[in-house]
């Protein structure tokens, strides 16, 4: 059993951590039944969006190039380095650093596309809505290149693709978040281990890309380890987080934008 102090107990009595408490509750209770809160859902719908247009642009592609419909659940390595994958030899030496972040977006099938995508759904409303549309895309932007930043040290070779490192980026930020929150955030911080237990476990046996997994998770949790939490801090660090989602989003968009650049070239 564990003590608490009487200022603890004030604390979690207060009328703002009533308020958060039963706001995590509700998008939790979401979460588990797979609906999305009405919460910050705006910048997960884009996300979910912009990589289904990936997709389909890939797809459209290997149909052009005479491949027929094997693109849409099987496209070979040559057309995801084509759709924007990560493969460090140009990185290095062609100079496509893009690819940091392109490879994200761009996934290795239906199945594979429609696995992330659901994850994406269910964990991205909850987190958004704790963290506001900034930070969570900083968040996901960041734990995206902490995942390949990881695969280079352990596959350089091999091309990579798909959003599960930042999904582990942001199942990590949660744990080390509402482990923060102390009683209050056990149960999300519980339920988030679980599922990343599962997620690495069900990696190993697909032969995923578990370094890239490992990487995102790591990344997303010491994020979540030292963005302040309480108001005061969140308004001081405000300014910088959404100047850092703007540096964000131009890197996004500008990778993005030289990916389907590089589709037109000789």
């Amino acid at each position: 059993m564990t003590n608490y102090s009487p200022l603890t107990l004030f604390a979690f009595n207060s009328t703002r951590w009533r308020w958060k408490l039963m706001r995590w509750e509700r998008n939790f209770k979401d979460l588990l039944h797979g609906r999305s809160s009405s919460d910050g859902l705006n910048l997960t719908r884009l996300l979910i969006a912009v990589n289904l247009l990936m997709f389909i642009a890939m797809v459209v592609q290997g149909m052009a190039a005479g491949m027929g419909v094997s693109p849409i659940l099987n496209p070979d390595s040559n057309l995801l380095v084509h759709a924007g994958a990560q493969f460090w030899p140009l990185v290095l030496y062609h100079g496509e650093w893009w690819r940091c972040l392109t490879y994200a977006y761009t996934h290795g099938g239906i199945i594979h596309l429609a696995f992330n995508m659901v994850v994406l759904y269910q964990v991205g409303p909850l987190i958004e809505s704790e963290l506001g549309a900034s930070r969570f895309f900083v968040l996901y932007t960041v734990t995206a290149l902490t995942a390949t930043a990881l695969g280079y040290f352990w596959h350089p070779m091999a091309p990579v693709v798909g959003a599960s490192g930042s999904l582990f980026g942001l199942i990590g930020f949660a744990i080390t978040w509402f482990h923060r929150m102390g009683p209050a955030g056990e149960h999300i911080r519980n339920f988030m281990l679980r599922w990343a237990l599962f997620a690495f476990v069900f990696g190993l046996l697909v032969g995923a890309d578990n370094a890239g997994h490992l990487g995102g998770g790591v990344g997303g949790a010491i994020l979540g380890l030292v963005l302040p939490i309480g108001v005061r801090g969140q308004r001081a660090a405000a300014p910088l987080f959404n100047a850092l989602a703007i540096l964000c989003l131009v890197l996004t968009v500008g990778s993005l934008g030289l990916l389907v650049a590089s589709w037109f070239r000789a």
